[in-house]
């Protein structure tokens, strides 16, 4: 079951490394770890992840015997994205690969990490829940929100944590076809112009595999990894 055991932090440095020990060690399936505040959370690319303490959900949890789950990456987003609009009036969209986004701006993030030759994973998330927009840096007020700032009302986030756990161990289950289909009903990137390291186009979707489809130049390109970014 998603969840337990759980190790809950007052404050540590990532709840990624602390589940990474603990799945090197042997931790079980579904061990979660959560933390009420972190001192070097951490994103995709080396970001830092900055939360206010006790404002939003910070879990990492211990997954095992995926097997070829290569969609592990979108299922996260996806449950979080069904997650959040079960407790608060909102509509989420995922920008790829794993950016949850309402309204144009960043709620929460997740970042995948883990030693498949050794059979676990470690699905870590950022959600912004009752962070209110004076507590978000100057540098990401205009890009970043929480669910209460979009939904305008309060969230609780213990409530949010119940509803997500369910929601992670739902997409950990289902079909291959029903996660990329609910991951591209919630596509933010579709039909709109990006930039990437090697070039720019019009994004176009996702492959079955989970790459990023862009229309470049006449020819259609698909990105495995790395940045892209929205041209607005």
């Amino acid at each position: 079951m998603i969840g337990r055991p759980r190790v809950h932090h007052r404050v540590t440095d990532s709840t990624n490394e602390r589940a990474r020990e603990l799945a090197a060690t042997g931790a079980p399936h579904g061990t979660l770890v959560t933390a009420d505040e972190q001192s070097a959370g951490r994103g995709r690319q080396g970001r830092a992840w900055v939360a206010p303490p006790g404002r939003a959900i910070l879990m990492s949890v211990v997954v095992r015997d995926f097997g070829e789950h290569q969609l592990l990456p979108l299922a996260v987003p996806v449950a979080v994205c069904e997650a959040c609009e079960s407790v608060a009036p909102v509509a989420c969209k995922i920008k790829w690969p794993n950016d949850v986004w309402i309204d144009g701006r960043k709620v929460a993030g997740i970042l995948v990490e883990g030693r498949p030759q050794e059979g676990w994973a470690v699905l870590g998330i950022g959600l912004n829940v009752s962070t209110t927009e004076d507590e978000f840096p100057d540098e990401l007020r205009d890009t970043a929100t929480s669910l209460a700032v979009a939904a305008n009302q309060p969230v609780d986030r213990a409530t949010v944590l119940d509803r997500l756990l369910e929601s992670v161990e739902q997409q950990l289950e289902a079909p291959a076809a029903d996660i990329l289909g609910a991951w591209r009903d919630r596509d933010a990137l579709e039909g709109q112009t990006v930039r990437w390291r090697d070039g720019e186009g019009v994004a176009a979707g996702i492959s079955d595999s989970g790459a990023l489809v862009v229309e470049s130049n006449g020819t259609r390109v698909e990105l495995d990894a790395g940045e892209v970014h929205l041209l607005r």
